[in-house]
């Protein structure tokens, strides 16, 4: 009997212990089900898988996301050797602006309506080339008769020689750029204007690409049109572009930006600098990416300016920070800065027709967003490519 009594005690301690260790995982629970809940309704442009790991990271889960992100990709790397490649993967080249093939010479000094200074072929790290690599292919729409926007496909590590690396060069020339904040990105400040191209500049229209990283990773200042909506800190890299019309890549030298300076947008230091790699960079340094660290291999973006001042865009599948600042040397860069990073959010897509109208979508990063990102309102900060507003302001036109 008193045994009896004794196992129905500790049956019910046994409940008390369950029902109690219950409540305590509830309460632990709701709060963060509540959490995850109001940030799956807010308004947002990246699908919930995205936002979830997102979430995760901001809600003292770093740790986890970046654990998991490097087993994945550290299991996944690329093998170094291998068969090579015979061709090039297809790529949307040479297309003018009713889809057809663009006239022979035409905006490249050998012909056509007018001439312009066209880049050098950019020469792959394996040789021989293959038919049509590292050539600079007109795409978009004319400006006067000229194409301002020309893509190239190249190899850039012989180790790797099935890696393609994607690049763009924009003659500012004929062009003007223009940054945009996000609906999230840069967090702090306003006004935040359409958080898409807006819709009176699209028959201006030329391009739109990514910015950098989330201020919570680079801690990179950004101001556009006087107003600064995070602070600026000296010695990152930034790309800058002035009330002159011209853009450069700088050191920040620190404090505000002046007077004559249209936008700025920082992200982290320079990869690139003189024509050279920043002494610096290495792949296990921090400077340069510590979500993901500089050695794996991930997509990564880039942009550059050349000698003449004119932007490149350069974007690779399973790349590490240094093979980045060498595929940006390669063509062309002078000085340049990593941009944003992984399989989602480096995007360039250019278009064919005034008002954003056949659009193309240069790299293939299948998981990215799609091709009217940025044609509605997007989370993160980007870059809009614009035809020349003539004697306007210069100003980044948020109607």
């Amino acid at each position: 009997m008193k045994t009896e009594r004794s196992r129905r005690r500790r049956q019910v301690r046994r409940r008390r212990v369950a029902l109690l260790a219950a409540v305590f995982l509830i309460v632990l629970l709701v709060p963060t089900t509540i959490s995850y809940a109001e940030s799956m309704e807010q308004p947002s442009s990246v699908p919930w898988t995205v936002r979830t790991v997102e979430w995760v990271r901001n809600n003292h889960g770093a740790w986890v996301v970046d654990f998991v992100e490097r087993t994945y990709y550290s299991l996944t790397a690329p093998q170094a050797g291998g068969p090579g490649l015979s061709t090039l993967p297809g790529v949307a080249a040479g297309q003018g602006e009713n889809g057809g093939a663009t006239r022979a010479g035409a905006g490249n000094g050998t012909g056509g309506s007018q001439s312009a200074y066209t880049p050098p072929p950019v020469k792959p790290a394996i040789s021989p080339a293959l038919a049509g690599e590292g050539a600079w292919h007109p795409v978009g729409r004319s400006v006067g008769g000229v194409y301002p926007i020309r893509t190239t496909v190249f190899r850039n590590e012989a180790a790797y020689p099935r890696i393609v690396t994607y690049a763009a060069w924009i003659d500012h020339s004929l062009t003007q750029l223009a940054l945009y904040p996000g609906r999230t990105e840069p967090p702090q400040g306003s006004p935040r204007g359409p958080m898409m191209v807006p819709r009176d500049q699209r028959s201006r229209l030329l391009a739109v690409f990514n910015s950098g990283f989330k201020y919570a990773d680079g801690h990179g200042g950004f101001a556009v049109n006087g107003h600064v909506y995070e602070p600026f800190s000296a010695g990152l890299g930034t790309l800058v572009g002035y009330t002159d019309g011209h853009l450069d890549i700088v050191r920040w030298p620190g404090g505000p930006p002046p007077a004559d300076v249209v936008y700025a947008r920082q992200n982290l230091p320079m990869i690139v600098d003189h024509g050279r790699p920043n002494p610096d960079l290495n792949n296990n340094s921090a400077q340069w990416g510590v979500t993901l660290g500089n050695s794996i291999r991930v997509w990564r973006s880039g942009v550059g300016v050349d000698a003449r001042g004119n932007l490149i865009y350069v974007a690779a599948p399973e790349q590490t920070v240094m093979s980045l600042a060498s595929a940006l040397i390669r063509v062309g860069a002078v000085r340049a800065l990593e941009f944003d990073m992984n399989v989602y959010w480096p995007t360039f897509t250019y278009f064919r027709r005034p008002g954003a109208h056949s659009p193309v979508k240069y790299l293939p990063n299948a998981q990215d967003p799609g091709i009217d990102r940025y044609l509605t309102p997007d989370d993160r900060d980007f870059f809009a490519v614009y035809t020349r507003a003539g004697s306007r302001s210069l100003a980044t036109p948020f109607k």
